[in-house]
């Protein structure tokens, strides 16, 4: 879900690729060849940048600690971050005037919180309190914003000038920004970083063998992702 860690450049790319290929209802490829790239020999070289970051660096100890962790450890941990995370969902929920998504979904942190023992244990989707993807690009899409220019960010991978201010908004609404002491706050940063890198091992595999231009690919699959993500 959080897309504003250090580590995560090719975690953003994975994920929205294979959302956009899991998809039911595509977009048809006219709506996929109106992607606004106007920067693409900079967001390139930023993209290549971001590659071999993750190969060398984030895939690397991603696989380490898949090696090293066991599974119950794995899992409650990404379950930890993905309920830290979960008051950006909820702002995004206001911010679009869904009362009762923000309503469902603060009961769904409030109840992995505390019953989840501070979200390891995901005990509220046991009680149909289901998981759900929102964020502030999305809010601000769904006002009227476009997306405006595709961007590659360093480190954080695809975006869109609305997506990235949606990120900036998004440094003040989520709690790990606002742990006491630089030590703490970027140890959390580092580990959720880490998380969310294993948890797409197996989507990189799917990249590497996806397209002949996985720099093309990635930005076709990311925005229409987004576009389906805002217009739900």
């Amino acid at each position: 879900m959080y897309r504003h860690i250090i580590a995560a450049a090719a975690c953003i790319v994975l994920t929205d690729s294979v959302l956009a290929q899991e998809d039911d209802d595509p977009f048809t490829q006219d709506e996929l060849q109106v992607v606004s790239d106007p920067l693409e020999p900079v967001n390139r070289v930023v993209y290549r940048f971001n590659e071999i970051f993750d190969d060398y660096v984030a895939e690397p100890v991603a696989r380490g600690y898949d090696w090293v962790a066991p599974e119950p450890v794995k899992i409650g941990v990404a379950n930890f971050f993905d309920n830290l995370g979960y008051p950006v969902v909820i702002v995004s929920d206001l911010l679009q005037g869904r009362l009762l998504d923000a309503g469902a979904d603060t009961a769904r942190l409030l109840v992995n919180t505390t019953v989840g023992v501070l979200g390891f244990f995901d005990v509220a989707s046991h009680l149909d309190l289901v998981e759900r993807k929102e964020d502030l690009g999305q809010a601000l899409g769904r006002w009227g914003l476009g997306s405006g220019p595709y961007l590659v960010l360093p480190f954080l991978g695809p975006s869109n000038l609305r997506d990235a201010v949606g990120t900036v908004g998004t440094f003040y609404v989520h709690p790990m920004y606002y742990i006491e002491g630089p030590g703490a706050r970027n140890a959390f940063i580092v580990a959720n970083a880490l998380d969310y890198r294993y948890g797409l091992l197996e989507a990189g595999d799917v990249l590497s063998e996806a397209a002949l231009d996985p720099y093309a690919f990635v930005r076709e699959s990311y925005s229409q992702n987004r576009a389906k993500l805002v217009a739900r």
